[in-house]
C-alpha cells in the first residue's frame, strides 16, 4: 500500500512508499483511511522539531474511513462500519493511569503515526478498544477532526469545567484555538480569542462560528477589551492554544483573581521565563493539559452529532494522498486552517 513516511530524524526526510499492509491481530481492526487531518505534530515532525517519533514511521493520527476487516475477538466493530479511531495503540494496562482509563499518561504508551504506523496510507490499523463507530449523523471528513476536537474538549471540559456565565480569553486562532473556541461557545460561555495581524482571516473566521470578541493584540490593546467586558475583574478562564510564550505571560495577569489558566500549546523549548507572581498574587490555578483520552471521545462525537462544531469552515484544503507534500506546504505557508489528505 501506499504510505507516507517518516524515515529517519532531521528536517523533511520523508517519502511516499510503497509498503506491505499490517495483518490484523486478534483484537485490531483494519480501516480503509479516507481523511487523515494534518495537525501541527506532524508538521513539527517534518521539521524535526518533535522528538517521540520512532523513524522509520508513518505519520498520520486524525483520520477517518471504513473498516475493511477484524480480528477474531473483535465484537462490536464490523466490516463496512464508518469509524474514526484514538491515537491510543499500545498501553501497560497495569498503572494507575491505564487502571482509570487515562492512556494519555501511561508511560509505556504508544500512539498511532508517532510510534506505531499511522493514516497518511491507504490503511490503517487500531484496536478496537480505541475505534469509534459513527453515527449517520458525521460525515467523514467532520469525524477526521475528532482528534483535535478530544484535545479541546479534554482540556475545557474534563481538566475544568466551563460554566455559561464564564467570560474565557483564548490565545491562538489555528484549528486548535478555533475548536477551542466552539467546544467553550457550546457551554453558553462569553468567548474572546486573541490573535495577531497575519491571523486576520482567521479572525474574522472565529466570528462566523460564534466567537464574540476577536481582538488583534497588534492593534488594539488586549488588556483594555477584557476588562471591559469582565467589569475590570479578568476572564475567568484562559486557555492558551498558541504555544508562545509571550501570550502565556500576557495572559496570565488578565485572568480573574482565583482564576483558571489551562496550557494547551505546547512549547518549542522544555523551559521557558513565566509570570509566576501573577500566578501567585492573584491565586490562580494553572493547568496541564495533554492531549485526549477515552471520554473526550464520547463527549467530542456528541459535540459533532449535535452540529455545535463547524467542521466545514474549518477544513480549507483537502489534497490526494499521492500530493501529501502540497498538503504540508499550505499548511507551513500558513493560508489555511485544516489540510486533510485524501487516502
Amino acid at each position: 500500500m501506499k504510505a507516507v513516511m517518516k524515515i529517519e530524524p532531521g528536517y523533511d526526510n520523508m517519502l511516499l512508499k510503497t509498503i506491505p499492509e499490517s495483518e490484523v491481530q486478534k483484537n485490531q481492526v483494519k480501516i480503509k483511511v479516507a481523511y487523515t487531518g494534518i495537525c501541527g505534530t506532524d508538521i513539527h515532525t517534518f521539521t524535526g522539531q518533535y522528538k517521540n517519533s520512532q523513524t522509520p514511521v508513518v505519520l498520520g493520527h486524525e483520520f477517518s474511513g471504513i473498516v475493511v476487516e477484524v480480528g477474531e475477538d473483535v465484537t462490536k466493530v464490523k466490516v463496512g462500519d464508518k469509524v474514526t479511531s484514538e491515537t491510543t495503540f499500545v498501553t501497560c494496562g497495569e498503572c494507575e493511569y491505564c487502571l482509570e482509563k487515562d492512556y494519555n499518561l501511561c508511560a509505556h504508551r504508544k500512539g498511532i503515526g508517532t510510534q506505531i504506523n499511522g493514516s497518511f496510507a491507504e490503511y490503517v490499523i487500531s484496536r478496537e478498544e480505541s475505534v469509534h463507530v459513527l453515527p449517520d449523523t458525521i460525515d467523514l471528513k467532520a469525524a477526521a477532526l475528532t482528534e483535535p476536537l478530544a484535545c479541546c474538549v479534554h482540556a475545557a471540559l474534563e481538566k475544568t469545567v466551563v460554566k455559561k456565565e464564564d467570560k474565557v480569553l483564548i490565545f491562538g486562532p489555528g484549528p486548535i484555538g478555533l475548536l477551542q473556541a466552539q467546544v467553550v461557545k457550546a457551554q453558553g460561555a462569553f468567548v474572546i480569542l486573541a490573535g495577531i495581524t497575519k491571523d486576520q482571516k482567521r479572525l474574522e473566521l472565529a466570528k462566523s462560528l460564534g466567537v464574540d470578541v476577536a481582538v488583534d493584540i497588534q492593534k488594539e490593546s488586549l488588556e483594555e477589551m477584557v476588562l471591559t467586558y469582565t467589569n475590570g475583574y479578568g476572564v475567568d478562564k484562559l486557555f492558551e492554544c498558541s504555544g508562545a510564550v509571550e501570550a502565556l505571560n500576557q495572559g496570565l495577569p488578565l485572568v480573574k483573581k482565583k482564576g483558571t489558566f489551562v496550557q494547551v500549546g505546547i512549547f518549542s523549548e522544555k523551559l521557558n521565563l513565566l509570570d509566576q507572581e501573577s500566578i501567585i498574587q492573584r491565586e490562580i490555578t494553572y493547568i496541564g493539559t495533554r492531549s485526549q483520552k477515552p471520554s473526550s471521545w464520547h463527549i467530542a462525537l456528541k459535540l459533532l452529532e449535535e452540529k455545535k462544531i463547524n467542521t466545514e469552515k474549518m477544513i480549507t484544503k483537502i489534497v490526494p494522498l499521492d500530493y501529501w507534500r502540497q498538503g504540508f506546504e499550505a499548511v507551513l505557508s500558513g493560508n489555511e486552517i485544516k489540510v486533510l489528505v485524501q487516502s
